[in-house]
């Protein structure tokens, strides 16, 4: 895979376990965890959009 531009999650902060997300070429998202950057997962925005709204709808109702 060419160079990415891996970003870490704002809501990290100094800790060094982190989500990471970058965008391919192909225009999708990747994301990684900093523990084990070598697994990457694959997705695009509407499908992260949606797991973002559902785990920050679960996150306002406990």
């Amino acid at each position: 895979m060419s160079r990415l531009h891996w970003q870490k999650s704002t809501y990290c902060g100094d800790a060094s376990n982190c989500v990471n997300l970058a965008t391919a070429p192909t225009g999708h998202l990747l994301l990684r965890e900093s523990d084990t950057p070598t697994t990457i997962l694959t997705t695009t925005p509407a499908p992260l959009r949606s797991l973002i709204r559902t785990l920050k709808g679960a996150e306002v109702k406990r």
